[in-house]
């Protein structure tokens, strides 16, 4: 299966673990996130959206990448229209680049994206290079942080059964209510080992630039 990069319209900042992230990914710009291409070196094999955002200058720089254009009104972002694309490419693993920052009701959005595509066994992520967001469901996962990053767990419903390891503040078998604030602001020493017995939560890392 695949690894696709979308790109998105949030906020974006190039990094060298964020060319690392997306590199041999295959390409998909969601309108007005065809803006970050030029800036991270690549060529999308396909433009999707309505095209309501993303302004004459770059449909005419990239005119020649093959586009599905869709109405405005429609029942789906032009973010959530590309991830679909993706997956019927075969895509096994989404990198959402430019999913954060920006609008909140649209970060929130992708955020919910993030753990549907969890759920379905898609391994996914999004960055702005500066932060990134991972979902977390009932089991084990590690996070590849470099040592000083911050950490903080963002629970979407009730959490049972929470162990934080490798960070400064760790847990174990934790119980996280949602609208607690217990999880957010740790520090890494290191790759961070996560597990869940029960609920929904994402993690937000800001990685610490290599010393």
């Amino acid at each position: 299966m695949s690894r696709f990069a979308i790109l998105l319209g949030g906020s974006l900042t190039v990094t060298e673990r964020l060319m690392g992230q997306i590199a041999g990914a295959r390409v998909i710009a969601a309108d007005q996130g065809m803006i970050h291409a030029a800036a991270l070196g690549l060529t999308p094999e396909l433009w999707v959206g309505d095209f309501d955002s993303a302004g004459s200058e770059l449909t005419v720089q990239y005119r020649h990448v093959p586009r599905r254009v869709h109405a405005v009104e429609k029942d789906a972002t032009d973010g959530g229209i590309a991830i679909a694309e993706a997956l019927g490419l075969g895509a096994g693993e989404i990198i959402m680049v430019g999913g954060m920052g920006g609008q909140a009701d649209h970060v929130l959005g992708h955020f919910g994206q993030v753990l549907d595509l969890a759920r379905q066994g898609i391994a996914s992520l999004m960055t702005s290079g500066d932060e990134e967001a991972y979902p977390l469901l009932p089991g084990a996962r590690r996070l590849d942080l470099p040592a000083g990053s911050r950490l903080s767990i963002i629970p979407f419903t009730d959490l049972s059964g929470l162990d934080l390891m490798g960070v400064r503040w760790p847990l174990a078998n934790r119980q996280v209510p949602l609208g607690s604030t217990l999880t957010l602001s740790n520090i890494a020493h290191g790759p961070v080992e996560i597990s869940l017995r029960e609920g929904l939560a994402v993690a937000i890392a800001y990685p610490a630039a290599p010393a």
